[in-house]
């Protein structure tokens, strides 16, 4: 009897053991189906302006270089702030042309990498320019995606205009002296204008130049989410006042050729 007694206790004791360690499955569930926070995104295709902290152009500028750029503007997902501004952007210079000393105008690319949060948070991603500030010469090829200078068809006419006016004037007064000023005017129109050509021949054409200030929209090329708790920004330093308040972008390159080139005959 007591042989047979033995295997019927230690099957109830199992049994009361299962029953107890049953509900343990109960309590993991509970926390893997727990709530999670919301999720906000920034939708492919929104457009956020910049404001650029350091200056670009094509000729100080090279492949590889980092732009750093900061938001000018709050960006809202379901009336709340996302993106506030002050968040501070990256970008790569990944092309860069100067211009040609016959032909052709300075142009880059600009590519946007990663945005920070005024906490801290960070985002990798992708981005294009969409959009330059109305008040820059240069020039945004939508097709291409690259920056262009602006071009200077109009400056080497007047240069070699004015240089064929001057030899002209030369060359009328020192006709004049050995009383032919006419034959005088064209040699001198035609030295000046030699000239005006070889000093276009010589120097480059604009720059592409975007300076410190200077606003630029970008437009994303794939969706950005954050979830809720990396939206507190209670603890964040305050934003400073943006580098758009600066001095905007330089002048073109025609404003500033308030001088002509003089060229010597």
């Amino acid at each position: 009897m007591l042989g047979s007694t033995i295997p019927v206790f230690l099957t109830a004791i199992l049994m009361l053991c299962a029953q107890e360690t049953k509900p343990a499955p109960e309590a993991n569930s509970a926390v893997e189906t727990k709530p999670e926070g919301k999720v906000f995104q920034v939708d492919q295709g929104t457009r956020i302006p910049l404001s650029l902290i350091n200056s670009v152009s094509t000729k100080q500028s090279a492949p590889g270089d980092r732009v750093y750029l900061e938001t000018a503007f709050p960006i809202l997902v379901d009336g709340r702030i996302v993106i506030p501004p002050g968040s501070y952007v990256t970008g790569t210079i990944t092309e860069v042309k100067r211009p040609g000393k016959v032909k052709g105008r300075g142009e880059f690319h600009l590519r946007f990498d990663s945005l920070t949060l005024p906490n801290g948070v960070t985002r990798d991603f992708r981005a294009r320019v969409s959009g330059l500030d109305g008040r820059a010469s240069e020039e945004l090829d939508r097709d291409e995606g690259s920056i262009k200078s602006e071009g200077n068809k109009a400056g080497d006419a007047r240069t070699v205009g004015e240089t064929t006016a001057a030899g002209a004037s030369i060359g009328a007064l020192a006709g004049s002296i050995s009383h032919s000023p006419g034959m005088g005017a064209g040699i001198g129109a035609a030295a000046g204008a030699t000239a005006g050509l070889a000093g276009i021949l010589l120097t480059r054409g604009p720059e592409a130049v975007l300076a410190k200030g200077t606003t630029i929209e970008m437009v994303l090329d794939r969706p950005v989410k954050f979830e809720e708790k990396e939206l507190d920004f209670s603890n964040a330093p305050p934003a400073r006042r943006g580098s758009s308040d600066g001095g905007g972008p330089l002048p073109s390159r025609k404003s500033q050729n308030t001088n002509p080139r003089r060229w010597p005959l």
